[in-house]
């Protein structure tokens, strides 16, 4: 299947593929809409089984990022980026080497080719170090850390964010704001994982967890007393919440029957293998969070850094709204019997549409200087 063939490319404005024989690059960069801003979005390191694979994830993925920033208020356009492991790496996205990092400065000059039009970040083995490193060959990079003027490593946000967007929908499961009691399965005790069991065990609640390294979860049994299962059954463990803090589509037609939780509600991108899932899950009463607008606090950390700012306040403001905005979705869902992604994904698209129709559609610098020489 091309490119142009594939549904997830529909309303994408570009796609580009990247290679640099020197360090062993193969990357992806989508960019998906730039109406409200620069395409931002992060940069993630995954074993694919083939570029295609890469090349779905990404399309999904920048789609995604659309709809996050446009419901998170920002003024930012979505795009996404996946770097292939390098056949030295022996397939391992967290290689470690004086060779990574020139692998990302290579990926630094790739974004910096696009003029602008897209900014990139950490995301799925993507560390703040990783990020510096291209920040040598780009200006269009955020999450750096505070030493470098950048806002730190968004995980700790998102987490806050998927904490509070969680709680909205425990309220209206549960008719309780307490997590005390409540048994909630964590699939994925990466960054954002860890530091929601964290915020979740904290908050009273009884932690099941899965994860791929062996060590992290022995962790997590003996600091949270959580309980641990195998990776493949995580998505189908009884259990009042289930939060997906991994890969995409683990709600899919093989599990999505054996589901046994009242919410979904998890950091992980994608989660819903199709759309129409999501209706699916309103039909058996299972409240989901939209993924997109749930685990947008790693995002809005990050927004203040395009323009050159360091703003706590106005980032902290903002990610307590996520519990209000992923609320409303919900209740708009419950009451006209929709599901809640098609909620969510109708005032995304509104916001972007409205701002197209305006005539107030975001261009990079060079662009309006071109403009301007035009014209004059």
């Amino acid at each position: 299947m091309s490119v142009f063939e594939n549904d997830a490319f529909r309303y994408h404005e570009s796609v580009h593929f990247f290679s640099d024989e020197a360090t062993g690059l193969q990357a992806i960069i989508a960019i998906h809409s730039t109406v409200l801003g620069p395409a931002l979005g992060g940069c993630r390191v995954v074993n694919y089984a083939d570029s295609h694979e890469a090349l779905e994830d990404v399309l999904r993925l920048s789609r995604g990022m659309s709809f996050k920033n446009s419901l998170a208020g920002l003024e930012l356009g979505g795009g996404k980026s996946v770097i292939i492991p390098p056949k030295h790496w022996d397939g391992d996205p967290r290689h470690v080497g004086k060779d990574r990092a020139e692998l990302f400065r290579a990926f630094g000059r790739a974004v910096q080719s696009l003029g602008g039009r897209y900014v990139t970040a950490e995301d799925m083995n993507v560390s703040v170090e990783d990020a510096e490193n291209m920040a040598l060959d780009t200006n269009h990079v955020v999450g750096l850390d505070v030493s470098h003027g950048g806002m730190g490593d968004p995980s700790p946000l998102t987490a806050e964010g998927v904490f509070l967007g969680m709680r909205a929908c425990v309220r209206r499961a549960f008719k309780t704001e307490s997590f005390k009691g409540l048994n909630i399965a964590v699939q994925g005790l990466g960054k954002v994982g860890w530091r929601l069991c964290e915020d979740l065990h904290a908050a009273g609640a009884n932690l099941i967890v899965a994860d791929i390294v062996p060590e992290t979860t022995a962790r997590a049994a003996r600091l949270f007393g959580a309980k641990i299962v195998d990776t493949d059954v995580i998505v189908t463990t009884r259990a009042d919440v289930f939060a997906p803090c991994a890969r995409g589509s683990v709600i899919n037609d093989d599990t999505i029957g054996a589901l046994d939780v009242k919410v979904i509600a998890g950091s992980a991108n994608n989660q819903l293998e199709r759309g129409a899932l999501g209706l699916d899950l309103m039909e058996r009463g299972i409240i989901y969070a939209p993924d997109y607008v749930i685990n947008a606090g790693g995002v809005i950390n990050i927004a203040p850094e395009i323009k050159g700012q360091v703003n706590h306040e106005w980032v902290n403001k903002k990610i307590k709204k996520l519990e209000d905005t992923v609320g409303e979705i919900v209740d708009q869902a419950m009451k006209n019997n929709r599901s809640t992604n098609d909620v969510a994904d109708e005032i995304a698209t509104r916001r972007i549409l409205d701002m197209r129709d305006a005539g107030k559609v975001w261009q990079p610098a060079f662009a309006k200087k071109i403009s301007l020489q035009e014209t004059a």
